[in-house]
């Protein structure tokens, strides 16, 4: 009888009835936990795109129980934190990020954490993954949908327009029919452009954290060859690979990629990946 490997067996839990799911419950002003499990998993941080907020990530959420608890980052200027003022610059939204997740770091089972981004949130994740200290840093940093730190500076945030990025993230359909959605989301994204305009990328030692960047194989804003630049940004096992979806993989109407998240994240538990891209064929 051949033995399951463990990311095979997190994969096999995901497609099994889920038991009930507890409501949803705020940490505090800047964290959000969709779908709490009790027996405290691997507690897995997300960082929405821009413009987004932390909802987008409760279908994720759903979908990684009892794998994974998310816990999903609520950037002000949007949803329930309308009226707190967006942090005046990146640097500044780092370190206010950083001091909001320390006292939840090493919560889950055995104290396991990661991050997990998508654009905006990709290149804010690892930003405060570097802000933390050393022995405070998550295990695994999952980018998605963005170039690396020295190739998004230099692509300057500043020359994108928040109706054309609504569009190209395929965000703008699903609220073309409210034109007060509309406006509060094009809002959202104006705030999030403006702070990413500030950011600065600086040489700095790479951190010690796995990291595994991610591209839609659709996706309209980023080369799926471009995501090996992220390997300088690491000293621990790096990956990369092209999955299904376009800008944003994880949204409010979709989970985004779900067994490749438990399969990272069992993976860890037992040993770590080689520091190599995963070959096209074997891509999710």
């Amino acid at each position: 009888m051949t033995t399951m490997t463990t990311a095979a067996a997190a994969t096999t839990t995901l497609r099994t009835p889920a038991a009930r799911i507890a409501r949803p419950r705020v940490e505090g002003d800047w964290l959000l936990v969709p779908a709490p499990q009790p027996h405290r998993p691997v507690r897995l941080f997300c960082f929405p795109h821009a413009g987004g907020d932390a909802t987008a990530y409760t279908p994720l959420a759903r979908a990684l129980a009892p794998v994974a608890e998310v816990w999903a980052l609520r950037p002000p200027a949007r949803g329930g934190r309308s009226r707190h003022p967006m942090p005046p610059d990146f640097d500044a939204l780092v370190a206010a990020v950083a001091e909001a997740l320390t006292p939840h770091l090493g919560g889950g089972d055995g104290g396991r954490f990661a991050f997990y981004g998508q654009s905006f949130g990709a290149l804010l994740a690892y930003e405060v993954a570097r802000a933390l200290p050393a022995d405070r840093r998550p295990e695994l940093v999952v980018v998605a949908g963005a170039p690396s730190p020295a190739e998004w500076a230099e692509r300057g945030s500043k020359d994108l327009d928040a109706s054309e990025l609504l569009r190209l993230t395929g965000l703008e359909e699903m609220v073309r029919a409210d034109a007060e959605l509309a406006e509060l989301a094009l809002g959202a994204i104006r705030t999030d452009l403006a702070v990413c305009a500030t950011y600065r990328h600086r040489p700095h030692a790479p951190i010690g954290s796995a990291l595994h960047a991610l591209a839609g194989a659709d996706d309209p804003m980023l080369a799926t060859t471009g995501l090996g630049g992220w390997a300088a940004h690491t000293r621990g096992a790096f990956g990369h690979r092209v999955v299904p979806g376009g800008h944003l993989l994880a949204t409010v109407d979709r989970p985004g990629p779900v067994d490749l998240l438990a399969s990272l994240l069992a993976d860890r538990q037992v040993s770590a990946p080689s520091r190599t891209a995963v070959p096209r064929e074997q891509e999710c």
